[in-house]
């Protein structure tokens, strides 16, 4: 089966032409704003933190709620581009947030949420000295190199998916507060209770429904604190974006579970586990993301930067694999057929569909 790779160009094009990230952080943060927080604070997992866009969007916001309380955001990513790319944008969250430790690691899953590296690990713990975001930047830079080693992948023959070559986590805090943020340093191995679990496109759409709840989702939701809460987004389809993909393929199903399939599968698998499961309606699930509106797109001819920008978008949330991307770029009526869809609707736009996974017991 041919396979879908993310590549830095598509990604960039996508994010700077969506505002896909804001959306997300914002429905994202909805659901954390409402969370009662015991000791020892406000603890985070993020199911892949990509480039860091939207975990800092949601840092961003939860800050206002949660202003003076310790926070432990554990962030998941292979990639040590993204690594680089999301540790670079750290620096304001902590000026703005002191009492903030943060901790990224390429472990699987089940590993990821207890942070198990294991004896033959990488594990740096590094406390950044100084006050202003030049000098944590300064500090947070000087560890590239050696993150560059300890974030060493390989391909699996069988998948073709990367994979890490050793175990590895780097944790980071201001050394000016680390009397203050001592509870939450986390132990290798040590179970760690999450209040908030974000799963944002965290596996591929045409992945077996087993092997999305099994290998992703399931090992999230058994490490969620009472009352903690998983918030998935996933998308929907039903959207001008996917009619942008099937005016080229007419017969592509790109999505092929939907949030209530993924919830009853995670029944299935977590029977027995202290958690609910919210039915959440439409009106409370779905929510859209949109292409921004360029200057030549009000003209009355569409642009090709836009047509480009909107089919890129299209095919990055299709999750088209490259070989008939390729196929259908060389011959060329993807031009027209993107330009038919842009010109039919006010606005090209994307449904995504969010589901919440809770820890049934909550705070006395």
């Amino acid at each position: 089966m041919a396979r879908f790779f993310d590549t830095r160009a598509a990604y960039n094009m996508f994010v700077n032409a969506t505002d896909e990230k804001t959306v997300v952080a914002d429905r994202v943060a909805s659901v954390g704003e409402s969370l009662q927080i015991g000791q020892p604070g406000l603890r985070i997992f993020d199911a892949g933190m990509g480039d860091g866009a939207l975990l800092t969007n949601v840092m961003r916001r939860l800050h206002r709620r949660f202003i003076y309380i310790p926070w432990l955001v554990v962030a998941k990513e292979i990639s040590i581009e993204d690594v680089r790319q999301g540790l670079a944008r750290l620096p304001d969250r902590f000026l703005e947030h002191p009492e903030l430790v943060v901790v990224v690691t390429n472990l699987r899953f089940p590993d990821a949420t207890r942070l198990r590296v294991g004896s033959e690990g990488r594990w740096r713990q590094v406390a950044l000295a100084g006050d202003t975001s030049a000098e944590f930047a300064e500090r947070i830079e000087g560890l590239y190199t050696d993150l560059a080693d300890d974030w060493e992948v390989r391909t699996n023959a069988r998948t073709g998916n990367p994979v890490y070559v050793h175990p590895a986590a780097v944790v980071l805090f201001r050394a000016d507060h680390e009397f203050l943020l001592e509870p939450l340093l986390p132990d290798p191995g040590k179970a760690i209770e999450f209040d908030l679990a974000i799963a944002s496109q965290a596996y591929r759409a045409a992945t077996d429904l087993e092997r999305k709840v099994g290998l992703v989702i399931a090992p999230i939701a058994r490490a969620l604190a009472p009352g903690g809460r998983l918030i998935g987004v996933q998308a929907a389809g039903d959207d001008p974006g996917l009619e942008i993909i099937r005016a080229v393929w007419p017969d592509e199903n790109p999505f092929p579970h939907r949030r209530w399939d993924v919830l009853a599968e995670a029944r299935r698998q977590l029977a027995g586990e202290d958690l609910r499961f919210s039915e959440l309606s439409d009106e409370e699930s779905i929510f859209r993301f949109s292409l921004h509106t360029m200057p030549s797109a009000e003209a009355e001819n569409i642009g090709t930067s836009s047509v480009l920008a909107a089919w890129n978008a299209a095919t990055y949330v299709a999750q088209i694999d490259e070989k008939r991307l390729a196929e259908a770029m060389a011959a060329g009526t993807y031009l027209d057929a993107t330009r038919e869809v842009m010109e039919k609707y006010d606005e090209i736009y994307w449904n995504d569909e969010s589901y919440v996974i809770e820890g049934a017991a909550s705070l006395s």
